[in-house]
């Protein structure tokens, strides 16, 4: 493919303006819908080939999450379009000053292997709703979802509006060779940096979706069955393999070991006596990431798992306890199903190791923090005051804290992480139908055909 001639193709094709009418882009949103749900199998398939992925965890963190992306913007997307008016300054008057969204032009996704469909798609779905032509490059190591991504969009529109690159580091090259008009990347921070380095030659608005060394932090106020149950689906959603993922914990020393006997419980509920045996469960996406991970493992701080199957790629969930700040787990993001567990005795100790670790892994990207608590107060001893939690969160450098839950990211009707760093700060105290779906979903990952069809349409976003 002759990437220079795709992408001069595509700023021909922008110049045009027939991406810009309302109407063309509820029409290219439409047949992307109508081509998700008529490849839903194709892409369970894919899912299963590339990560082992059951129907349900497909559904749940992939085509169900990008269907109700679609939904969302399909619905909002003619007020988004609209002209917003703004307060005119004295000295302009009798002016009337507006602000006009207007579409970049020609664009490039690079998405990444861990969720292949969701996070190539939802980028996509933006950069087609604002109007802008678009680039796809799928991660090379998912090559069964890159098929069907790339069959999918060569049905729903011609080259010039939306086009798929397959490939690996040589296209990656030539891609950023070119001069987009913006570039959405996600992945890891080494690579981000590079993709910021060739976009900075052409002065190109880069967005960086990158991971980070994320704690969860959990007091001895928490309800520390809940905290460990939500503790446990959010790490080993994906096999651990989620930027959003937590990778460490911190925990009050006093409440450590009967914390840890309720991770060890809930991880035996949610995936079976040895989960090398669940057909359903998450395997490494390759031998590369599967040697990485079993690297960071010292078997003399196992407390649970530790196991592995070099033929299925799969790794047991682990925990490792008495770790320290400069063991090899600390050093780098994990992207993998190891907790390694920390104590402390005052919150601001937590606070303050949640800020220092793993620097080098990303912290300076962004660096996303679960809070696990009783969802009232947290207390300081800081003057004798009690803290709000949003306060307490303040302390946190983060593009997104949690406050007694684990990866409400996936809440399409919520800011994402923007330049400023912005702390998104989510409250969710009670049980909420939709996430305790997707709890009760992931308690046995190869959940029956026809109970999953029962609880399908409870387990999309809304």
């Amino acid at each position: 493919m002759d990437i220079g001639a795709l992408v001069q193709a595509q700023k021909d094709y922008f110049h045009t303006g027939a991406t810009l009418p309302l109407s063309a882009r509820r029409n290219a949103l439409k047949r992307l819908n109508e081509s998700i749900k008529a490849r839903e199998r194709e892409l369970q398939a894919a899912l299963l080939s590339d990560l082992n992925k059951s129907p349900a965890e497909s559904y749940m963190c992939e085509v169900g999450m990008t269907l109700s992306e679609l939904r969302f913007v399909q619905k909002h997307l003619a007020r988004w379009m609209r002209d917003k008016p703004c307060l005119t300054p004295l000295a302009q008057f009798p002016a009337k000053s507006f602000t006009v969204a207007q579409p970049y032009g020609v664009t490039l996704v690079m998405s990444p292997w861990n969720y292949p469909f969701l996070l190539t798609m939802e980028p996509l779905i933006g950069a087609i709703a604002a109007g802008n032509c678009c680039v796809v490059k799928p991660s090379a190591y998912a090559p069964a979802t890159s098929a069907v991504v790339r069959n999918m969009l060569t049905d729903c529109f011609p080259p010039m509006y939306a086009a798929v690159v397959e490939g690996g580091r040589e296209e990656n090259q030539a891609l950023l060779d070119q001069k987009f008009d913006y570039i959405f990347f996600t992945g890891g921070v080494e690579v981000g940096k590079e993709v910021m380095t060739r976009a900075a030659r052409h002065l190109t608005p880069v967005t960086l979706e990158l991971g980070g060394k994320s704690p969860c932090i959990v007091d001895s106020t928490a309800r520390l069955d809940l905290a460990a149950k939500r503790l446990v689906f959010g790490k080993l959603l994906n096999c651990g393999q989620t930027c959003v993922a937590p990778d460490y914990l911190l925990i009050d020393r006093r409440v450590k070991t009967p914390f840890l006997a309720y991770v060890q419980r809930w991880i035996t509920v949610m995936y079976g006596e040895d989960p090398l045996d669940n057909d359903g469960y998450v395997r490494m996406v390759n031998r590369k990431h599967f040697d990485r991970v079993m690297g960071l493992i010292d078997p003399a701080k196992v407390v649970f798992g530790g196991r592995s199957d070099p033929k299925t790629l799969k790794i047991q969930p682990t925990v490792l306890d008495n770790v320290s700040p400069e063991d090899p787990v600390m050093q780098e993001e994990i992207f993998g199903p190891v907790l390694p567990v920390l104590t402390f005795d005052r919150v601001e100790e937590a606070l303050e190791a949640a800020g220092g670790f793993g620097a080098e892994a990303g912290r300076e990207a962004v660096n996303l923090a679960d809070w696990v608590s009783d969802g009232q107060k947290l207390y300081f001893p800081k003057e004798g005051e009690a803290v709000e939690e949003p306060q307490a969160q303040a302390d946190s450098a983060s593009g997104l804290v949690n406050i007694n839950t684990a990866d409400v990211a996936a809440l399409c009707t919520l800011p994402g992480i923007g330049e400023s760093r912005a702390r998104d700060i989510i409250s969710y105290r009670e049980a909420n139908g939709g996430f305790q779906a997707c709890e009760d979903i992931m308690k046995v990952s190869g959940i029956k055909t026809a109970a999953y069809e029962k609880i399908k349409d409870k387990i999309t976003v809304k």
